[in-house]
């Protein structure tokens, strides 16, 4: 059973695929498993077990007829609340939408049961997918597997704690203000954020509509290895990998200025996998363009429309009823809404920003740090990132950077603190240089900690 909860979903499908473990096996593994650990956790909230089940039959029955087809045949995968799926609801952490079902499909969904995948169910968010950390009122709070009183990050949480425990194979997310990389730095699991609409987001609620946002936005696997990170974005992208000569391309590890805060074994690490690269590939210490400006050109667009893109949902909802965290988010979008002049400076800035960042990025890959710290205690991000003006700057850079300018990003846990907390690093580069990030990442991940369940709560 552990073998199995520990196995990567490229494994998995090749021992299901060899008749060495048949798909019910696995499901019937996964499902007992997260009756067991979700109570702690919180990390599922709505499951589909007699589906997959029956699912899993028919690919063990498929198998047997040599049907058998697609990249993940059989693999229990878990997805995040905010993708449609027949039979199931997305309530966005909403009480008015407890009762809706799901009209069809996400495409990425529809993409992922194309590959022969067993859809467990879907995992925990905030209202909106709106705060780094994951609460609301429809299903309460998710956990961090490695401390209960620690925050599972957000808007992917739910999906970062129950890939962390190994409640699925593998798992899929969605990141438009570091939404998987939070929640895979703070839960040590693998995260990849798409770029500038590579990959569908029809389906996926809410739909992220004013200027730029959508190019801003990642749907992405959260995974036990990068190798399920590159499968699953493989399923899932528009356009196939190109193929890149790790040796020409340089990469880029800056300094971190004093005002961008580490603590002392964030920093630690990051400079090891400093020396560690620096044997192995070129490597440049200059900050990339715009690195200062990026986070406030983010908060500019996320901002644009003061949050009214959201209020024909809320029309149904009682908003006292509603968790402060989203109260608190929505209020800052609606005080720091730029002006129509200050929009108009925004959007000539950042078309001439992501024209040079994009041209800075050929044969580059940029190396940061995730956040300053592993996961902190429920609610410390949202008072860290939004109790003071100056905080998004000096905690979300590294995160903003990334979403700015439509750039993917992997995310790969390096080492733990001293209370056995999670720490990762963060890739990125240009759209269309993926596979850069995917061999790195798995050079990075075999040197250091990667992906190790969470066996606390087995």
């Amino acid at each position: 059973m552990k073998e199995i909860l520990s196995m990567d979903a490229t494994t998995l499908a090749q021992k299901i695929r060899a008749g060495e473990i048949s798909s019910q096996e696995a499901t019937e593994t996964y499902i007992r498993h997260i009756q067991q650990v979700n109570p702690h956790i919180n990390a599922m909230v709505e499951d589909r077990f007699e589906q997959a089940r029956h699912e899993a039959r028919e690919r063990d029955r498929e198998l047997m007829e040599g049907t058998a087809k697609g990249k993940l045949f059989g693999v229990p995968v878990s997805i995040k609340e905010s993708f449609y799926m027949v039979g199931m609801k997305t309530t966005s952490g909403l009480s008015s939408r407890k009762n809706d079902g799901d009209p069809k499909d996400a495409d990425v969904v529809r993409l992922l049961k194309n590959e022969g995948a067993v859809i467990l169910g879907k995992t925990n968010t905030p209202i909106f997918l709106l705060c780094q950390e994951t609460d609301n009122y429809v299903y309460g709070r998710t956990n961090n597997p490695w401390n209960l009183e620690r925050t599972a990050g957000g808007s992917s949480g739910g999906e970062g704690a129950f890939i962390a425990v190994g409640g699925a194979a593998v798992g899929l997310g969605s990141d438009i203000g570091g939404s998987i990389r939070f929640p895979s730095h703070f839960n040590g699991i693998i995260g990849f954020k798409s770029g500038k609409q590579q990959v569908s987001d029809e389906g996926h609620f809410p739909p992220f509509s004013p200027p730029f946002q959508r190019d801003m936005q990642g749907i992405v696997p959260m995974a036990k290895s990068v190798q399920d990170a590159e499968l699953v974005y493989e399923i899932i992208a528009k356009h196939p990998l190109k193929k890149q000569e790790l040796d020409q391309v340089e990469f880029v590890i800056p300094r971190i200025d004093p005002k961008y805060p580490l603590d002392s074994c964030t920093l630690s690490l990051y400079g090891q996998v400093e020396q560690y690269l620096s044997k192995h590939v070129k490597i440049s210490k200059q900050s990339p363009p715009y690195f200062d400006q990026a986070v406030q050109l983010w908060a500019a667009v996320m901002t644009s429309d003061g949050g009214e893109q959201f209020m024909p949902s809320l029309e149904k909802e009682n908003f006292d009823h509603l968790h402060p965290y989203f109260k608190t988010i929505l209020g800052v979008a609606q005080a720091i809404k730029p002006s129509p002049e200050q929009w108009e400076q925004v959007t000539a800035l950042r078309t001439q920003a992501e024209s040079e960042v994009l041209d800075y990025f050929k044969q580059r890959v940029l190396v940061l740090p995730v956040y300053h710290t592993p996961a902190p205690e429920h609610g410390r991000v949202v008072d860290e990132l939004f109790s003071e003006p100056e905080n998004l700057s000096k905690f979300s850079s590294f995160i903003s950077y990334v979403n700015c300018f439509g750039l993917p990003a992997l995310v790969i846990p390096v080492g733990e603190n001293e209370e056995g907390m999670p720490i990762s690093i963060q890739l990125t580069t240009a759209t269309g240089q993926e596979d850069a990030l995917f061999q790195a990442g798995k050079i990075i991940e075999k040197e250091f900690r990667g992906y190790v369940r969470c066996t606390y709560w087995d």
